[in-house]
């Protein structure tokens, strides 16, 4: 992935398709906690979408995606675990967001590269700071 691959021409950052590994959501950063509604317990394999509205990514064989909007993520971290998990040595995504007053993180793998995921990481944080969603929360640099 490079920088032609997620900017548009409005400088607003999208993908149409990556794929990519699903983890698992957890509550509160526990990895023995794991959030079992709407369909966020199965793990998988499937197709990622970034877009200005924010996150979405289609488990093959299932119906329905799994969709984060900007307006309630709070922070982006890697890691090379989730939700009791090894990566495998390739880096971890986590997203951390609020549904019905839980504070979730969701954790995806796109690449072994760490500067690829490194490079997504960053538009996405920059993406939040520049839409003033960093207000809720602060935006960390782990």
């Amino acid at each position: 992935m490079n920088e032609q691959d997620i900017v548009d021409g409005e400088g607003m950052f999208s993908i149409e398709k990556k794929h990519g590994r699903y983890l698992g959501t957890e509550i509160d950063e526990k990895w023995w906690r794991r959030y079992r509604r709407d369909g966020l317990l199965a793990r998988g394999v499937g197709d990622l979408r970034l877009d200005s509205s924010g996150l979405s990514f289609r488990r093959y064989l299932t119906d329905s995606p799994i969709v984060i909007s900007f307006a309630d993520m709070r922070d982006v971290k890697m890691g090379t675990w989730h939700s009791g998990k090894w990566g495998g040595g390739a880096p971890v995504i986590k997203i951390l967001w609020e549904k019905d007053g839980n504070h979730l993180s969701s954790g995806f793998q796109f690449s072994r590269d760490v500067r690829e995921t490194e490079t997504l990481v960053q538009h996405l944080r920059h993406h939040l700071r520049k839409a003033g969603y960093y207000e809720k929360t602060k935006i960390s640099d782990d």
